[in-house]
């Protein structure tokens, strides 16, 4: 603290000038430095808090991943294992879109019918055998496969359909 003058300030006996004894205190002070300054005041931090310590058996057990299904109007989001693969997090992308009744419906949930990307503007998708770990991302993109290159199961249902013209549709909005 450092001592000045005494201040002027205008005290309660009818606007008569009063004298502070009061010196004025410099912010921070030296002595005090587990005062830390605040919007509002004085906040005090104990000197003994530290960090916590980092070691080496510490590792990380879930992951929160967004997935955008193609159409859909928000993100699935997963918890999952970093261990897992591209293929189950398609499969618990899909379970839970279809459990949350999402629209619009999913006229297929094979998750071997469906591929995950990066984004939307990405082409090339991701190797279902791939690590989440190891992928870089926490946002993918889910999409059906291209016509050309669906396994027979999901290939079948297409056929299935008593207007195939229909399907066609959904490029016109």
């Amino acid at each position: 603290m450092i001592s000045r003058p005494a201040i002027r300030r205008w005290g309660d006996a009818g606007g008569v000038p009063a004298i502070s004894d009061k010196p004025l205190q410099i912010f921070p002070p030296d002595r005090h430095s587990e005062l830390v300054r605040r919007r509002g005041g004085l906040l005090t931090v104990p000197g003994r808090l530290k960090p916590p310590e980092k070691s080496g058996s510490q590792k990380l057990t879930k992951l929160l991943l967004n997935v955008m299904i193609e159409r859909s109007l928000g993100p699935v989001h997963v918890v999952t294992s970093p261990e897992n693969t591209v293929r189950d997090l398609v499969k618990a992308a899909l379970e839970i879109y279809v459990k949350e009744k999402r629209r619009p419906l999913l006229t297929e949930t094979d998750p071997r019918c469906f591929e995950l990307h990066y984004s939307q503007f990405s082409l090339e998708s991701l190797k279902p055998d791939d690590k989440l770990i190891n992928l870089g991302s926490r946002n993918f993109f889910l999409c059906p496969m291209p016509t050309n290159s669906i396994p027979s199961s999901c290939s079948e249902e297409a056929i299935k359909s008593p207007f195939p013209w229909i399907k066609f549709m959904d490029f016109l909005l």
